[in-house]
């Protein structure tokens, strides 16, 4: 990091404690008492404050990483400060905890953009810090900064897991990667994703090789057509790839560490009888092929100033006049899946403290044929998110795709939380944007957080049989 860029980055991390600071005081003066779901991950994080570590809240779904580092941090501070009373371990102290995975997310979003745009080295300085400042308020992930939630955490690790991946340090990265498990057990398919990285990465050196022996230049990965023979030459290889025993040898030399995590996750799962730890009744998996769609428009939404412009328009156009047939094609599986994959968690048609009850209620609940007629808009969120990625390799973009579908799909409850960890793999690998289009994407995640946290913080409400304040959040 060069000495200019190293002070900017310091004052931009200095500026957005601060700041973070300042919004945490006031969210917590506003809601002193835990909230939502840190009823219950409150009391047990006390619990393990006591050295109580062998009582356990069966409505908890997730394992106790959260709870260990919040005891791992505090208990030093509070024998270097002397501290005593119920200052310790307190909501507001726990909820604390997230303001430094904050930081931490900062600094690993920046990281990640040095490495991942390592040939980008012009002009590139204030791309780089305001790329990681915007990422680092993304408004979903921002708000639960402020509370005690397991999502700062598992985003840190995961961060941490995938740039230590991107080093080549495979030992480390799969020991963080148990690490983000034990916040969110569902971060095993990032995990996995680390691992498909240097898979993908064999794959097209495998193929690169292959095909400069036969010398044909037009046969890269990246440039083979979207069609019915391509995707063949595509699968083709792949098994290929996958039964040879001298290519299998070469990857698991590798990404051993991550396989030993994987069969470490299987024992737990069969342990376990499941995924899901406490409470299953609402965790249930079930194939809801349609959250893929809500997370390109959720995506397209968010990557606005950064992905869409007039020419991508066109180019959607112009592919639409050239393959009408796959288009059409596309067009009937998506609305065959919409039509006979579409779950509605109870959840979600029941508790109005979360903004995807209102966009269910104002948009999907109006009419039954709106789920059919947004159909055009995903295909097109759709095509939009996968042309950010067109200067990736098809190897990287499969393995990507796959992982994202594991991740969205098994997932019954439309909650935007759960598309945290994907979108943000999504634009750290998008090309560097401009500044103004940067500036943009900043402009409209701090709109985004000012409305949200307002309305958190002002738009209080009471429920009929209950004198408690309810508050409007993610």
């Amino acid at each position: 990091m060069e000495k200019f860029e190293g002070y900017m980055f310091t004052a931009l991390c200095s500026t957005n404690f601060l700041i973070s600071c300042l919004l945490f005081s006031r969210v917590t003066r506003e809601q002193r008492e835990p909230y939502m779901d840190e009823i219950f991950h409150v009391p047990q994080a006390q619990k393990y404050c006591q050295g109580k570590f062998n009582e356990w809240d069966p409505m908890i779904t997730t394992l106790p990483g959260l709870y260990l580092v919040s005891v791992g941090v505090i208990k030093p501070v509070v024998w270097l400060t002397e501290l005593t009373g119920e200052v310790v371990c307190s909501t507001a102290m726990l909820r604390f905890i997230n303001l430094l995975f904050n930081c931490g997310n900062l600094y690993l979003i920046y990281l990640l953009l040095c490495k991942l745009h390592l040939r980008e080295k012009t002009r590139t300085t204030s791309r780089r810090v305001l790329s990681a400042l915007s990422l680092s308020t993304f408004p979903v992930l921002y708000f639960f900064n402020f509370l005690y939630y397991t999502d700062a955490g598992s985003t840190f690790f995961i961060l941490f897991t995938y740039l230590m991946t991107l080093y080549g340090c495979h030992k480390a990265s799969a020991l963080l990667g148990v690490c983000s498990v034990l916040f969110r057990q569902t971060n095993i398919i990032w995990v996995a994703f680390c691992a498909a990285t240097l898979v993908a990465g064999k794959m097209d050196d495998t193929w690169r090789v292959e095909h400069t022996k036969k010398r044909d230049e037009k046969s890269a990965p990246s440039q083979i057509p979207l069609s019915f023979s391509g995707a063949k030459r595509i699968l083709l290889f792949t098994l290929e790839f996958l039964t040879s025993p001298n290519h299998i040898k070469a990857v698991l030399l590798v990404a051993w560490p991550y396989a030993l995590v994987g069969i470490g996750f299987l024992v737990f799962v069969a342990l376990n009888d499941g995924i899901v730890v406490g409470d299953r009744t609402s965790h249930e998996a079930c194939l809801n092929f349609p959250q893929l769609f809500y997370f390109f428009s959720f995506s397209l939404f968010f990557s606005l100033p950064v992905s869409l412009c007039y020419h991508r328009v066109l180019r959607f156009l112009q592919a639409l006049k050239k393959q009408p047939l796959f288009f059409l094609l596309v067009t009937g599986i998506s609305f065959l899946l919409v039509w006979k994959f579409t779950f509605v968690h109870k959840y979600l048609l029941a508790d109005n403290r979360h903004f995807p009850f209102y966009v269910w209620k104002k948009l999907f609940q109006r009419h039954e044929l709106v789920r059919f007629l947004l159909i055009p808009p995903y295909i097109f969120a759709g095509w939009n998110f996968l042309d950010s990625f067109k200067s990736r390799s098809l190897f990287w973009s499969l393995a990507f795709l796959a992982c994202l579908m594991a991740a969205t799909v098994p997932q019954k409850l439309l909650e935007f939380r759960y598309f945290i960890v994907p979108y943000l793999m999504y634009r750290l690998h998008m090309p560097l944007p401009s500044l103004p289009r940067l500036i943009g994407e900043f402009l409209l995640y701090t709109a985004v957080n000012v409305a949200t946290i307002y309305i958190f913080i002002a738009k209080t409400f009471h429920w009929p049989d209950s004198t408690a304040t309810q508050r409007f959040m993610w």
